[in-house]
C-alpha cells in the first residue's frame, strides 16, 4: 500500500521543463527525502504534490495518486478538498507562512474549520491544544494566545507542523523545514518529523542538508536539472554514491577541521574584546572576552538566542556594549575615529536579498560602498568590476538587481561590497545558512582564498558546526549570552569539555 504514488510528473513553463518526468512512491510511515542544488526542481516538485504550481505552468503525470485519490484531473476546488485532509505542506519559512496578525491557536484551528466544520468551538479549542502538545510545544495553553513574532524559530516551525497535521493528512510534505535553525533546535524538529512518520504518516522531506536527511529519512532521491539522477536507501546513496553529481554533493556536505591552521602572530591582536556585556529585555551577551590575530578566523557558534549576532554587531560597532570594550588594532570603538574604524571592519549579513536595496543594481550598490571608501567617481565602475571578478562573478552582473541573482551570487556580491573599503576584518553572520552544499562549498572556498590573498581577519557566526570546521581556526561556543568553551577548532570539536558543546556536536551529526 502506498500513501503517495506519482509517475511521469512533468511541469512545463513556456518552453522550459523544470521538472521532467519524475516518479516517486511513499508508503505510510516512510520518509522519502529529495535532495539537490538550488534550481534542481526540488521545491517545485514538492509543491506540485499539492497541486501548487506557478501561474502559467502546465502539470501532467502518467499517475498521480494521493491517499487513494486520482489527482490528475482535479480542478482547484478538488485540490482544496485534498489539501489539509489528505496531503499537507510545511514550508521553509514559518514566520512568512504564519499570519502575523493571527494568534497561533487560530492558525492551527483553520484546517479544522475547513475540514471539520461541524466540530464545536470547545472541541476545536481542545483539539488545537492537543495538536500543539503532540508536536512538543512547551506550555501549549499559553502558546495558543501568542502571535508568531512572540515565538522562536523552532517554536514557529512546530506551530506550522501542528497546523499541517490538524486535518490528519496521510502525506506530509516538508520543504526545507529546518533551514537556518541552529543545531539543537534543528535536531528537535527532525526528531518530531521522524516521530510523525513512525506514527504512520508518509513524509516527503525536501532538504539540502545531508546530515538532516540521514537523521530523518529511509530513502533518498537526488535531483538535478529537473530529473532524479540517483535514488536508493540513505546509506546506499550517501555512503556509496554512483552518479557524479551525487558524489559532488556528498563531498561538499562534510568538513573536518584543517590539520594546518593559520598561526597566531606574535603581535598585538587585531580584534580584542574584554568583558563585553549587552542587555535588551534580558541579558544578550555576558562578560565575553577574546582576541583574534591578523589573518585568523574565529568561529562563533551557539543556539538561536545565545548572543552570537549581538556579539557580531558589537564587533562592527552597530551595537554599543553596556560594559566592556572592543578594540580594532588597539583602538576602542568608544574613543576611536568611527569613520576610520568602520572602514576597517565590515559586516556580511545572513540575508543579502534584504541587505541590498532591491531598486538598485548590484553595480550601484558596490559603487556606493566604493564612494564611502573614498574612491574617485571616475574609477568606481572599473573598481566595482574588479571586485565582482575577485569574488568569482561576471562583471556583467553589475547591471542586474538583487532579485535577478541566485542565492550564491547574491552572497558573493555582498562580500564584494564589503571588500570595497579594503577592510582588515570581515564579520560574517550566517553567510551560507540557506545555500545548498555545492554553492556553500564554493562560497567557503572563496572566503578561504580571500583570507589568504588579502590577509583578512574573519569572525564567522554560524549555527552549522561543519561549516565552522571548514573555515575557522578558533571557536567560541555561546550559551545564554556567555562563552562556555573556547579554543582551537580542532581541539574543541575533538574533545569538547562543556556539556552544551557536546550537545551541539551530537545534534550536528
Amino acid at each position: 500500500m502506498t500513501a503517495l504514488q506519482v509517475s511521469g510528473l512533468q511541469i512545463s513553463i513556456g518552453r522550459a521543463t523544470p521538472v521532467a518526468g519524475v516518479s516517486l512512491t511513499v508508503a505510510p510511515g516512510e520518509c522519502l527525502a529529495i535532495v539537490g542544488e538550488s534550481g534542481a526542481g526540488k521545491s517545485l516538485t514538492a509543491r506540485a504534490l499539492l497541486g501548487l504550481v506557478p501561474d502559467g505552468a502546465r502539470m501532467t503525470a502518467d499517475e498521480f495518486i494521493v491517499d487513494g485519490v486520482d489527482a490528475r484531473r482535479l480542478d482547484e476546488r478538488g485540490w482544496r478538498r485534498l489539501r489539509g485532509s489528505r496531503i499537507a505542506l510545511v514550508s521553509q519559512d514559518a514566520l512568512v507562512s504564519l499570519d502575523p496578525l493571527r494568534r497561533i491557536g487560530a492558525e492551527v484551528a483553520e484546517p479544522l474549520r475547513i475540514h471539520a466544520p461541524r466540530m464545536s468551538r470547545s472541541a476545536r479549542a481542545l483539539r488545537v491544544e492537543t495538536l500543539l502538545t503532540d508536536v512538543a510545544m512547551p506550555d501549549a495553553a499559553r502558546r495558543v494566545r501568542q502571535y508568531p513574532h512572540e515565538l522562536s524559530g523552532g517554536l514557529r516551525q512546530r506551530a506550522l507542523i501542528a497546523s499541517a497535521l490538524a486535518g490528519e493528512p496521510a502525506v506530509l510534505v516538508a520543504d526545507e523545514p529546518t533551514t537556518a535553525l541552529d543545531a539543537t533546535v534543528q535536531a528537535r524538529v527532525l526528531d518530531l518529523l521522524r516521530s510523525i512518520a513512525d506514527r504512520g504518516t508518509a513524509v516527503v522531506f525536501v532538504s539540502h542538508d545531508f546530515a538532516a536527511v540521514r537523521r530523518v529519512a529511509e530513502r533518498v532521491v537526488v535531483m538535478q536539472g529537473g530529473r532524479f539522477v540517483e535514488q536508493g536507501t540513505v546509506a546506499q546513496v550517501f555512503d556509496a554514491p554512483q552518479h557524479p553529481h551525487t558524489r559532488e554533493l556528498v563531498a561538499a556536505s562534510h568538513h573536518e577541521p584543517p590539520a594546518a591552521q593559520a598561526e597566531a602572530r606574535d603581535e598585538e591582536p587585531l580584534v580584542s574584546a574584554r568583558g563585553l556585556s549587552k542587555a535588551f529585555d534580558r541579558p544578550a551577551v555576558r562578560e565575553v572576552s577574546f582576541d583574534i590575530s591578523r589573518g585568523r578566523t574565529l568561529g562563533v557558534v551557539g543556539e538561536s538566542g545565545s548572543g552570537k549576532t549581538t556579539l557580531a554587531r558589537m564587533i562592527v560597532g552597530i551595537e554599543r556594549p553596556d560594559a566592556g570594550t572592543v578594540r580594532i588594532g588597539g583602538t576602542p570603538w568608544s574613543r576611536g575615529d568611527e569613520r576610520a574604524l568602520r572602514r576597517r571592519v565590515q559586516l556580511v549579513h545572513q540575508n543579502p536579498l534584504g541587505a541590498f536595496d532591491p531598486r538598485w543594481t548590484i553595480g550601484r550598490s558596490v559603487r556606493e560602498a566604493l564612494a564611502a571608501g573614498g574612491v574617485l567617481r571616475a574609477e568606481r565602475a572599473a573598481r566595482a568590476a574588479e571586485l565582482l571578478t575577485e569574488v568569482g562573478l561576471d562583471a556583467a552582473i553589475a547591471r542586474r538587481r538583487p532579485a535577478q541573482l541566485s542565492g550564491g551570487q547574491r552572497q558573493r556580491a555582498a562580500i564584494a561590497r564589503a571588500l570595497a573599503v579594503n577592510p582588515d576584518v570581515l564579520v560574517l553572520d550566517e553567510p551560507v545558512s540557506a545555500l545548498d552544499p555545492t554553492v556553500r562549498e564554493r562560497v567557503l572556498a572563496l572566503l578561504r582564498r580571500l583570507r589568504a590573498d588579502r590577509d583578512l581577519t574573519m569572525v564567522f557566526v554560524s549555527h552549522d558546526l561543519d561549516v565552522v570546521a571548514a573555515v575557522a581556526d578558533d571557536v567560541l561556543v555561546m550559551q545564554d549570552g556567555a562563552v562556555v568553551e573556547q579554543g582551537p577548532v580542532a581541539d574543541v570539536f575533538a574533545s569538547p569539555r562543556h556539556p552544551f558543546t557536546r550537545e551541539l556536536l551530537a545534534a550536528g551529526r
